[in-house]
């Protein structure tokens, strides 16, 4: 009882990508979420906290606008960056300095003095 070739192929083309998948697994385990280096991982997460606290300034910038009457400047606190980075971007503590000095620069990048208020240079 041996195989024909036509089995052998198929037998190859079926169990040969499912072979290939395990040993990739096997080699490359958890690299992907594991970075190489402790000091790498550390430049990532600091690189990632003051990204979500850029996005968190623009977030709280538009809120501020858009629930301003007219006439009125909108009201930016630091409090309210802060709560964004917890809520939308899981960060459990956001450093007052951090938020006060990102909103500080959104407050010059997206042209606030004139319609906008904040607490942050207190």
């Amino acid at each position: 009882m041996g195989w024909t070739a036509k089995e052998f192929v198929g037998g190859v083309f079926l169990l040969g990508p499912g072979l290939v998948l395990i040993v990739a697994g096997i080699v490359w385990k958890g690299r992907a979420v594991r970075p190489f280096a402790a000091r790498r991982a550390g430049r990532m997460a600091h690189a990632a906290y003051v990204r979500d606290l850029e996005r968190a300034v623009e977030q709280a910038i538009v809120a501020a606008r858009r629930a301003a009457g007219d006439g009125e400047p909108a009201i930016v606190t630091v409090a309210d960056v802060e709560r964004l980075a917890r809520e939308r971007y899981g960060h459990e503590h956001v450093e007052r300095q951090h938020a006060a000095a990102a909103l500080r620069r959104g407050f010059r990048r997206y042209g606030c003095a004139a319609d906008c208020v904040t607490d942050a240079y207190v």
